[in-house]
């Protein structure tokens, strides 16, 4: 029996990309699925996709950057599935650009969806996991914050501000609660779409040549839930082998 099996599993930004692979990929292992992104029609396409197969899920729409949706997205979980057991905040926007552009509205929709996302989805789970006396969070970060790249500095700024956030929470939480901060490298997802035409035909170039398929990082979210409640895995690393 999996140790995913029967865990109740939120996912925000499962709309597409990695989202919705992990989504998928859960819910095959037997985990109910309660899925949240800004996209309804995406989000009920894939409940019934997963229902078709046998699973459970059930979805709310969610903009992360509005605290009061974070609630209630675990509130449905809690209210559906009588419990939260995993909270993967996985919603993210890459807005790059050379600083000089100064596209200061960019930087801050990074900060309140990467950042303050993550931050508003502790604040919802965290007080069920402590009455619980059990949970998982699981966020997404990207080598991104690893290593610094021109144009990418804002980006890479709100993923390190998560894995902070991460390993401060890590520290807290004692010895019944776990994080994880997973690290996606290039992954062919709609990531690029938003970026300035310049910059998104050089990403989609780099995703297109070594991309990694979405349920590369899903098969990676899967490994830190599926262990042990014992066993906590703190940082996971997902890469392309060619990219430097």
């Amino acid at each position: 029996m999996s140790e995913i099996a029967g865990k109740v599993v939120a996912v925000t930004g499962a709309g597409g990309g990695i989202g919705e692979a992990t989504a998928l990929l859960l819910a095959e292992r037997g985990a109910r699925l309660v899925l949240g992104a800004r996209r309804a029609e995406r989000l009920q396409a894939l409940a019934a996709r997963i229902e078709r197969a046998g699973g459970q899920a059930v979805w709310a729409r969610t903009d992360v950057t509005r605290r009061a949706d974070l609630a209630g997205l675990v509130r449905v979980a809690r209210e559906r599935f009588g419990r939260l057991d995993v909270l993967v905040s996985n919603a993210g926007v890459g807005l790059i650009s050379p600083l000089d552009e100064l596209r200061v509205e960019d930087w801050e929709e990074m900060i309140d969806v990467n950042l303050k996302g993550v931050l508003y989805g502790i604040a919802a789970a965290l007080p069920v996991f402590r009455e619980q006396g059990s949970g998982h969070f699981v966020h997404t970060a990207s080598v991104a914050g690893l290593s610094i790249s021109p144009t990418m500095s804002v980006y890479a700024a709100t993923k390190n501000a998560v894995r902070a956030v991460s390993e401060g929470l890590r520290q807290e939480a004692g010895d019944s609660l776990r994080v994880t901060v997973v690290s996606p490298g290039f992954v062919r997802t709609d990531f690029a779409d938003s970026m300035l035409p310049a910059l998104r035909e050089r990403i989609v170039e780099q995703m297109d040549r070594m991309g990694l398929p979405p349920d590369a990082v899903a098969r990676a979210i899967a490994f830190a839930i599926e262990q042990p409640e014992s066993v906590d895995v703190g940082d996971i690393v997902v890469r392309p082998t060619a990219q430097a």
